[in-house]
């Protein structure tokens, strides 16, 4: 009789297992369609106060929904307006998004989640204050955040030295200019910091971060590629000699760089030669070394 009871209150025990864990994706899909029609409603928003009100709401909705024990498993990949990107050691994520404003501007919100597995939750909001950093090369913390929405992470490790993290983003910035960002983060115990004179290469002494500026009606290519091991992206320059430093006259000029991993270190690697696996439209790409005189549109 003994052994039928203690049979009796495992198998109500693992029922009640089960529940909770049927229970959690449940909440938390209730929360995203809860944030998807947030987004819509600022998406459809009048005015910035508008916008910014109703994306307090979101706010408030998504740390709530990242209260909800497990959470960190659950991809929100419903929600199209944010980014969610998961380092590859599965310690954390980033979860970022933006707002574009009147007059062409942006703002970024997000929030680093740590991997407590069921523990409580472990969130670093990120607070964006690229209007107040006078020196963009600085190094920062997450209460001082260069806002960007990120789309990759790399992880670096060298030795015995800490690991960090190189972050790739995009950064909407004026109605002439759009930004890409090579930011690096770290951990140390409870705090974390965004920036850290990682770089080698001309000019490159001293940066923290690198932050490329380009004419809002091209695109830049910044990507981690995987083949070549390293960090590529697009050469920029202006597409007239005589005009400098104006950022929506800059372009790609057909060139690629790169940053490759050497020593822990992100060592610059210029006029590189990338080779892409053989494709059926290939035969559709006009060579520019056989035109005698190559036209850019920028």
């Amino acid at each position: 009789m003994k052994y039928i009871r203690f049979y009796i209150l495992i198998v109500i025990g693992l029922l009640g297992f089960n529940i909770k864990a049927q229970q959690t994706p449940n909440k938390l899909v209730a929360f995203q369609d809860t944030l998807i029609k947030i987004s819509a409603n600022v998406l459809m928003a009048q005015s910035d106060a508008q916008k910014l009100e109703l994306n307090g709401r979101f706010v408030k909705t998504l740390v709530e929904a990242l209260k909800t024990p497990n959470s960190f498993a659950f991809a929100f990949d419903s929600l199209k307006n944010i980014s969610v990107i998961q380092s590859p050691d599965h310690t954390f994520r980033v979860l970022s998004w933006y707002l574009p404003l009147e007059g062409g501007s942006y703002r970024y919100y997000g929030a680093i989640q740590m991997n407590t597995k069921s523990g409580p939750l472990k969130l670093y909001p990120l607070i964006d204050q690229t209007e107040n950093l006078s020196d963009p090369n600085i190094i920062t913390n997450n209460q001082k955040w260069f806002g960007a929405r990120y789309y990759e992470i790399l992880p670096v490790t060298s030795g015995n030295r800490m690991p960090y993290y190189v972050l790739l983003g995009w950064k909407g910035n004026t109605q002439l200019t759009n930004k890409k960002v090579i930011e690096i983060l770290s951990f140390n115990k409870d705090n974390l910091s965004f920036g850290a004179p990682v770089f080698d290469g001309k000019e490159l002494k001293g940066k923290n971060r690198v932050i490329f500026e380009y004419a809002k009606s091209n695109a830049m290519t910044l990507k981690t590629d995987l083949k070549a091991g390293m960090i590529v992206f697009d050469h920029l320059a202006s597409f007239d000699p005589e005009i400098k430093d104006k950022f929506e006259y800059y372009g790609s000029d057909g060139t690629f760089d790169g940053f490759k991993i050497i020593g822990g270190r992100l060592k610059l690697q210029e006029d590189l030669t990338l080779n892409n696996d053989p494709n059926a439209s290939d035969e559709l790409y006009a060579d520019p070394k056989k035109n005698v005189k190559p036209i850019r549109k920028f």
